[in-house]
């Protein structure tokens, strides 16, 4: 039953690596709650996925955000482990990159990251701990042309993932970013690289099995920046 399971709670839950993290949970033991935006598709995960439960979102709209947050703590219970893989993005040479897409994108990668911490992570710790882990990827690590409306986000959210793993490891609570630096394989992202070589794309699963590792941890050997990428990738 999954009163007898803990809490995960998955927030960016696309068919990536968002999904691949709630199986991971689930087959890990817990019962776990899925936030993101599009609501019959994240329904439709809950459905195909045992001991999940979908609680649509729109993180940019940070307030009813921050009101699913308080609701999914009511009916589920507080959770122990936490995933950051919520993202929007927007790739345009910097002259013709939309202002108001642009604070969209810092909304949901840096604030929504902020609003998570502040509903979850003072309980959590009162709780005894856990862990909050953020997945970044290769745009918070540095900026490339056409990335301005991607790359900053991810760099500040970055530094406020480390900022909240200074603050909060003391207090029993471990904070991880792990940084995905890799075309991820999805249908979708196969699609527009058919010239590509399988060693060049991560696996959803194989992804999910590091965040899953990372967040378990134990307290005398935690990692806070985590690089992962495929054996093709070049950096």
């Amino acid at each position: 039953m999954d009163a007898d399971r803990p809490h995960c709670l998955v927030i960016g839950v696309g068919a990536g690596t968002g999904l691949a993290c709630v199986r991971r949970f689930v087959e890990g033991g817990y019962k776990v709650s899925m936030i993101a935006r599009h609501a019959e598709r994240l329904r439709g995960f809950a459905a195909e996925t045992e001991h999940s439960t979908a609680y649509p979102a729109d993180i940019a709209k940070l307030d009813s955000y921050r009101k699913v947050l308080q609701q999914v703590v009511a009916e589920r219970g507080l959770p122990s482990m936490v995933v950051y893989n919520a993202a929007l993005a927007t790739f345009a040479p910097y002259a013709e990159l939309d202002t108001d897409l642009f604070e969209r994108n810092f909304r949901v990668n840096t604030t929504g990251l902020l609003v998570t911490a502040q509903e979850l992570a003072p309980q959590m710790v009162a709780a005894g701990g856990g862990a909050l882990v953020v997945t970044g990827n290769t745009g918070a690590m540095r900026g490339i042309p056409r990335f301005v409306g991607f790359s900053p986000t991810k760099a500040s959210q970055r530094i406020l993932a480390e900022s909240l793993a200074r603050e909060l490891a003391p207090q029993g609570l471990h904070v991880a970013y792990v940084v995905i630096d890799a075309m991820i394989d999805m249908p979708m992202v196969r699609k527009r690289m058919t010239d590509k070589p399988d060693d060049l794309f991560a696996k959803p699963d194989d992804l999910a099995g590091e965040i899953f590792h990372t967040a378990h941890q134990p307290a005398s050997t935690r990692s806070f920046l985590v690089e992962i990428r495929p054996q093709g990738e070049p950096w």
